[in-house]
């Protein structure tokens, strides 16, 4: 399948402010389910940004505007072919071992309503791990606007409605508990048509040695496939954020973001 994305994120600020900086991770890099064909990070006056490769192996690009201003623009722009890989990742830029994704963070801390939720699983890894997708699922119904970016796990479950990142951040911890190694995916999803979303989406990892990394996407109960566009990995929604920055002067912001994922095939019939 080959897709085209755009992803457009705009500031505006109540009073002028004098700098802002974001890093962005919002550029996927070629594995054997995906490849790259052309990808753009653009800031103001439309020049591509400079990057760097984190320590997660992702690609990070850095937006800086170092005078006075009251609104700003970053703009995403690519094109990808993805193959079928039945949610395995193979391929993939590793620079960690699987065993530091066992770490805990704020975002995946766990109580004893996830370890309960994740040590009834039953069957073997992978079993247990498909279970935990429906079961997170099922407990934690997607409405938007209930949760935040600061939205624990166990607030998510206890709260019972969220977001891809709130299931996401559920299905880790309880990966976790089971002693799987698990990791935040952020990235972009073709959800068929060609219509705009507000965000991109959300999903999460699970190592499993007979086969290594595989997808799973609580939010849609299901393993990611063509339709998907991996950009950022972390051990949480902040280590694997699309965009992150600080910003100076008194001026409150508000945001706008519009994303756009299209199948160009569909688009050349």
């Amino acid at each position: 399948m080959r897709l085209t994305i755009r992803h457009q994120t705009s500031y505006k600020y109540s009073k002028p402010i004098i700098y802002a900086t974001q890093t962005l991770r919002l550029a996927p890099r070629s594995y054997e389910g995906l490849h790259v064909m052309q990808w753009r990070v653009r800031g103001e006056g439309r020049h591509e940004l400079p990057s760097f490769i984190d320590g997660y192996g992702n690609i990070v690009h850095c937006h800086t505007v170092n005078r006075e201003h009251d609104s700003a623009v970053v703009t995403v722009e690519g094109e990808v072919e993805t193959y079928p890989t039945d949610g395995i990742v193979r391929g993939a830029a590793e620079t960690l071992p699987p065993l530091f994704y066992l770490r805990t963070t704020r975002l995946t801390t766990v109580d004893e309503a996830i370890t309960d939720l994740a040590l009834s699983r039953k069957g073997g890894p992978y079993e247990r791990l498909r279970s935990l997708m429906e079961e997170v699922r099922e407990r934690v119904d997607y409405v938007q606007g209930t949760t935040e970016a600061t939205t624990t796990a166990v607030e998510a479950l206890k709260l019972g409605t969220g977001v891809c990142q709130d299931h996401a951040h559920l299905f880790i911890a309880g990966a976790r508990v089971m002693g799987i190694p698990a990791r935040y995916v952020g990235g972009y999803l073709w959800a068929g048509g060609d219509g705009e979303h507000q965000a991109s989406h959300a999903w999460a990892e699970a190592y499993v040695p007979e086969f290594g990394w595989i997808g799973f996407d609580p939010a849609n109960r299901s393993q990611p496939g063509e339709a998907y566009v991996r950009a950022s990995i972390g051990l949480d929604y902040w280590s694997a954020a699309p965009v992150r920055g600080i910003r100076r002067g008194e001026g409150e912001e508000s945001l706008a973001v519009r994303v756009r994922v299209k199948d160009s095939a569909q688009q050349q019939q």
